[in-house]
């Protein structure tokens, strides 16, 4: 997955701007698209009375794959919109499912540790993958078309040879087939729903600001890139070791006050390199979203925990279906007021984190 969506996302602002004649507008609607793949999760459940768990997560990345590699041969409005929607399916089916076994797989002691190392491994692998875009793009004039294919056949690749040596695990709690919403996890619905509208202004307007305002380069976005993953490679663990230790409340709530600053500082910024440091801290914050996940383990019935990642993914997208369009056109008339209705957003997120009661969530449990 890091592999084909890092390659996907690097190259993604210059290749609609340069190639496909983006503007903001555009990249927004193009968002949005990407994002209604998220919002319909929840039909995973159905998928699931068919497939298992850990097949569908394979056939979800061969769909993710098929859609990076044919991205650069279609450089236009459409095409690209058409691909997008592809790559997407695989994306969000896949990350359905891997939130789903991750949480199922490792135990509750164990799960913000183990979500930090696979946040690491993915920024390694998304490294390498930086890497070769950045000397693609700096020593051999690479086309778009040529570092799309590598990276989507590279993933397929590697797919197939996953579901060729990769041991069938059993699952512990028979999970429930069908779409379950209980009220004792109304807060974690809530704090994924703003989750879902904060990311979707960093995924879409942050990195469109360094390519439209300050005149990143693709090598440039691509380095940019790789400072974040460097800084997750070595922090991630530590963050997820960090969570563990102080607890969900407290980590969310510094994630929270983090982003608003970041978000505010967006909508201020004047300078390329202060830009760039504030991308850089805010994609540090989502490795702190690694609390959110664990939280929910905490609160949940074992057999509830694939359907209501599903559930809650669909959740995550709402906003994002409807955010990247509509802002775009803000976007258009004047960029900080997303930025100011992301620090909003994050404020909201802050507020509702603080109701997070463990002890709480823990007596409800025992009496459903």
């Amino acid at each position: 997955m890091s592999v084909t969506f890092a390659a996907w996302l690097a190259m993604l602002n210059n290749f609609a701007i340069e190639q496909a004649a983006f503007t903001g507008a555009e990249i927004g609607v193009l968002q949005s698209l990407r994002e209604i793949p998220g919002f319909l999760a929840f039909t995973a459940v159905f998928v699931l009375l068919v497939l298992a768990e850990q097949t569908f997560a394979l056939v979800s990345l061969c769909i993710l794959s098929i859609g990076v590699a044919i991205t650069g041969f279609f450089p236009s409005i459409y095409g690209l919109y058409a691909t997008t929607v592809l790559m997407s399916i695989g994306f969000h089916y896949y990350e359905t499912v891997n939130t789903s076994l991750s949480l199922q797989w490792f135990d509750k002691e164990e799960t913000a540790v183990k979500l930090g190392q696979l946040m690491s491994i993915k920024s390694a692998s998304s490294l390498v993958c930086y890497a070769l875009i950045w000397l693609g793009f700096s020593f051999f004039s690479t086309s778009y078309q040529l570092l799309y294919l590598f990276f989507g056949l590279t993933g397929l690749i590697l797919t197939l040879w996953l579901a060729y040596v990769m041991p069938k695990f059993t699952i512990a709690h028979s999970q429930h087939k069908k779409i379950i919403l209980r009220k004792r996890y109304s807060l974690y619905y809530l704090l994924t729903f703003l989750a879902g509208a904060r990311r979707q202004i960093f995924v879409v307007f942050a990195g469109f600001l360094m390519v439209e305002k300050f005149g990143y380069s693709v090598q440039q976005i691509t380095l940019l890139y790789m400072i974040n993953h460097v800084i997750n490679f070595f922090l991630a663990p530590k963050i997820g070791a960090w969570i563990a230790k102080v607890g969900e409340k407290r980590a969310l709530t510094l994630e929270y006050i983090g982003l608003v600053i970041v978000f505010i500082g967006y909508a201020l910024v004047e300078s390329a390199d202060i830009a760039a440091v504030l991308y850089v801290i805010d994609h540090l914050f989502f490795a702190m979203a690694i609390a959110l996940k664990t939280y929910f383990q905490k609160i949940a019935d074992p057999k509830d925990i694939a359907s209501n990642s599903a559930v809650s993914f669909s959740i995550n997208h709402i906003a994002a279906v409807v955010i990247p369009a509509s802002f775009g056109l803000i976007w258009l008339y004047d960029h900080s007021l997303v930025f100011y209705a992301g620090a909003a957003i994050a404020l909201a997120s802050l507020v509702a984190s603080q109701f997070i009661n463990l002890e709480h969530n823990k007596n409800q449990r025992v009496v459903a």
